[in-house]
């Protein structure tokens, strides 16, 4: 099952009634979640994929404005303006300032929410702010500092933030592979050990992936990437039962990681947990994802779910 929603039975029904035209589920989603900041961020970047097409989110704001209205423009907005840099579009400035002030709203309406600050921060790779880098760095590479460090006042150990910030830094948004791996080791380093956070220099890793260099397939074999995987692995893993969604994409690249280091016992065990829901990352960085996956389930002598 590819949908991100995965066992979110909430969220899911939410994305039914959003491609239908209808917000009310979407505003139950987003009302429950004002509590748990890493919800809310998934649940509301998921909602703004299926809204992104359509004029919901408009009428949502319009209609019944508050919060979790302009949480959920703001994220459309981001989405829209980064597709349309992304594609060259000629409306990339325009839609850029549409969404930095819909998450300014946003951020307004609810100043202890961290999540319109983020959505701000999926703009960073638009907008390149050269804010200088903190001390620590080997490449003290520049970039959204500042509004990173805003985030991590609110909540210190956002996922989305993390993985949002470490992105402004790889090399096909602008970056380089050297400032990705500097950032990626900083922002890994000081994560707690139980933290899904440790995954960053993996994430790195598989960006950093190039089929035509020689023995590439063996880079996660050596000591300390093995070491990353097994570390998320004994400290994390244990932690996910509490989640209160699967946390599939965190899954998929550590039972990528330990796959691709020969620890297959552990990544039967991380793709147990996963269930039957999947991710396209890290499998289409390696070809088709399905077929990617499907490969390691069965050599790590699981079942592939719906295959007959």
């Amino acid at each position: 099952m590819w949908h991100p929603a995965a066992d979110d039975r909430r969220l899911a029904r939410a994305c039914v009634d959003v491609r239908a035209g209808r917000y009310l589920s979407a505003h139950d989603a987003l009302e429950e979640t004002r509590g748990d900041f890493g919800l809310r961020a998934h649940r509301s970047s998921v909602l703004a994929s299926e809204a992104a097409d359509s004029d919901l989110a408009e009428r949502w704001l319009a209609e019944e404005p508050g919060a979790g209205a302009a949480l959920l423009w703001a994220r459309v907005a981001v989405l829209r303006a980064v597709r349309a840099a992304d594609t060259e579009d000629q409306r990339a400035l325009p839609l850029g300032r549409i969404a930095v002030a819909a998450c300014d709203r946003a951020a307004e309406l609810a100043p202890e929410d961290p999540t319109p600050w983020v959505a701000k921060l999926t703009l960073a790779r638009i907008h390149r702010p050269r804010d200088p880098a903190p001390r620590g760095l080997l490449t003290a590479p520049p970039g959204p500092w500042s509004l990173f460090a805003h985030i991590l006042r609110l909540d210190p150990w956002h996922r989305e933030a993390h993985h949002r910030f470490l992105s402004f830094f790889f090399a096909r948004h602008g970056g380089s592979a050297n400032a990705a791996w500097d950032v990626a080791a900083f922002l890994g380093q000081r994560a707690p050990s139980s933290s899904p956070l440790r995954l960053l220099p993996l994430v790195t890793l598989v960006e950093d992936y190039n089929p035509a260099s020689p023995l590439v397939n063996h880079t996660w074999e050596q000591p300390p990437w093995r070491a990353t995987a097994l570390g998320v692995y004994r400290d994390w893993l244990p932690h996910v039962s509490e989640y209160r969604f699967t946390p599939v994409l965190d899954l998929a690249y550590l039972a990528h990681a330990l796959f691709m280091a020969q620890c297959e016992f552990e990544a039967r065990a991380v793709l147990t947990a996963m269930g039957p829901y999947a991710s396209r990352m890290p499998w289409s960085m390696f070809g088709d994802p399905e077929e990617q996956l499907t490969k390691v389930r069965r050599m790590c002598g699981l079942p592939v779910p719906g295959a007959a």
